[in-house]
């Protein structure tokens, strides 16, 4: 399971040109989930982004979680993420979970962000979407569990 977290001044998913949903001041997550992964490893990435202290103190110091900073969560399924480039010129997405076992696990990974108390928003599994952001810093991480 891989995400790429960014803070953001707000973000938002538009689906068929009609705005889906957005948030103002927190973090954009792009979950890719992979074939193998697991209940345990949403949770403990769901755990580790709640948490994670990115956001600055008075004295401009990552020091505040989105807890702290009141934020919101958007987290949008980004298969790709699976992409294997290693071999060729074309990505492999071989190891990109299949839907059946993908959406429980991306709707889990979801539940567990929304029993730290944050308010979570998401894009729509499966759809094209237009993703949309002001990246506040910018402060982009790679997390993979």
């Amino acid at each position: 399971m891989k995400a790429v977290i960014q803070r953001v001044k707000k973000a938002s998913v538009t689906i068929n040109n009609e705005l889906y949903s957005e948030i103002g001041q927190g973090i954009l997550v792009l979950l890719g989930i992979e074939k193998g992964d697991t209940f345990e490893q949403a949770e403990f990435l769901a755990d580790k982004i709640a948490n994670l202290r990115i956001f600055e103190d008075e004295n401009e110091k990552m020091n505040l979680s989105l807890f702290d900073k009141k934020g919101e969560i958007l987290v949008v399924s980004q298969f790709t993420l699976a992409a294997d480039c290693k071999k060729g010129k074309r990505p492999s997405f071989d190891n990109a979970a299949k839907p059946d076992t993908a959406v429980p696990l991306y709707e889990k990974f979801v539940e567990f962000l929304e029993n730290h108390n944050i308010p979570v928003k998401t894009g729509q599994f499966g759809s094209m979407m237009d993703v949309g952001l002001i990246n506040d810093g910018p402060v982009t991480f790679i997390l993979s569990k």
